[in-house]
């Protein structure tokens, strides 16, 4: 395992300070979100991720390319368009956004781009699925192109909010590079319990885990200790099942506090994963 933290909690850095800091902390992957100054489609990212590579070589951090950047698409509507929404147009713009996403990631050897359903909408209830099976397919596709990873993320709110419904997804669409990116304060605010059991459930689609603290029926991310998740068990289901990717603190309400964030959620995981790693080596 990888302890690596998103760059989502670190929103007031510029992006190369942001990676250089992790780095110097200690961490060994990051989560890069696509947003404005990081990689945005909207501005000369071309340049930014040339630089981007040799600075992850040159520190020798893993990454995955994370796509939840809440205004870069829609100004005015949070994670606004989706691959639910009854625009065609709409779901065209989430489409092209994750094949920008995909190109990042095939630059950066990244090990998947993370993505979510969107919210429930009333006014596709009837079809939500089904246009979002059908909105995957051709991304997967593009992906596959590109030698690249697609991590599936439940959230709390989203159309796709439990592994139950995850699971109701793979039924209408499916491919080898479809994955899973497992959030386990996610599992904890569903009442998802116990969390060990869908690590060992889902092991051979894990490709990305997101990790901070939350309480049972609040979505709220928690830095570690101010929540109601045990994390040894879940850490040493991650070390049972062999997993080897990146476990990514997301704390991104914690910007104002970024670094002393990182440092402490660094000082909470590196002990437990080495401990974990030992008696499992």
């Amino acid at each position: 395992m990888l302890v690596g933290y998103n760059t989502n909690g670190l929103v007031h850095h510029d992006l190369f300070d942001a990676v250089e800091l992790l780095a110097e902390i200690g961490y060994r992957s990051v989560a890069i979100t696509i947003d404005h100054g990081a990689l945005s489609p909207r501005e000369d990212w071309r340049g930014q991720l040339r630089r981007l590579r040799v600075t992850l070589r040159r520190l020798g951090l893993r990454s995955a390319i994370e796509t939840g950047a809440r205004f870069l698409l829609d100004p005015r509507h949070k994670h606004e368009p989706t691959l639910l929404s009854p625009d065609p147009a709409g779901r065209a713009r989430r489409i092209e956004f994750y094949q920008h996403a995909i190109h990042c990631a095939a630059e950066l050897e990244s090990s998947c781009v993370s993505l979510w359903s969107g919210p429930p909408r009333q006014d596709a209830e009837d079809r939500g699925l089904r246009l979002l099976a059908g909105g995957l397919e051709t991304v997967l596709r593009c992906a596959a192109a590109s030698g690249v990873v697609l991590g599936f993320e439940p959230e709390p709110g989203m159309a796709v909010d439990s592994m139950a419904r995850f699971a109701e997804l793979l039924e209408l669409v499916d491919a080898p590079n479809l994955k899973l990116t497992l959030d386990i304060g996610h599992l904890q605010c569903q009442g998802e319990w116990p969390l060990a059991d869908h690590i060992r459930r889902w092991s051979s689609r894990l490709v990305n885990v997101h990790l901070e603290d939350m309480r049972r029926g609040r979505h709220e991310h928690l830095m570690f200790g101010e929540g109601e998740i045990d994390f040894p068990p879940v850490l040493r289901a991650l070390a049972e099942v062999g997993y080897q990717g990146g476990v990514h603190v997301e704390l991104s309400r914690h910007g104002h506090e970024a670094p002393e964030a990182a440092r402490r959620a660094y000082a909470f995981l590196q002990p437990l994963m080495e401990k974990i790693g030992a008696s499992h080596g």
